[in-house]
């Protein structure tokens, strides 16, 4: 079985390991395989976190 480093493929939206996919179509790395996939649901709670902090700082 296939140890990480995982990467989650933007191109192909699979998870691979380091011999996967150029850097430039991955996020990563993550230490489980569970976390490169679930690795767009982190970036959307991210964003939305950020996008609710500028509603914040430009209501003042």
């Amino acid at each position: 079985m296939a140890q990480g480093p995982w990467f989650y493929c933007l191109k192909h939206h699979t998870v691979e390991t380091r011999d996967g996919c150029a850097e430039r179509h991955r996020l990563g790395p993550y230490d489980t395989r569970e976390e490169a996939e679930n690795a767009l649901q982190g970036v959307a709670e991210r964003n939305e976190q950020l996008d609710q902090e500028d509603r914040e700082w430009e209501g003042r």
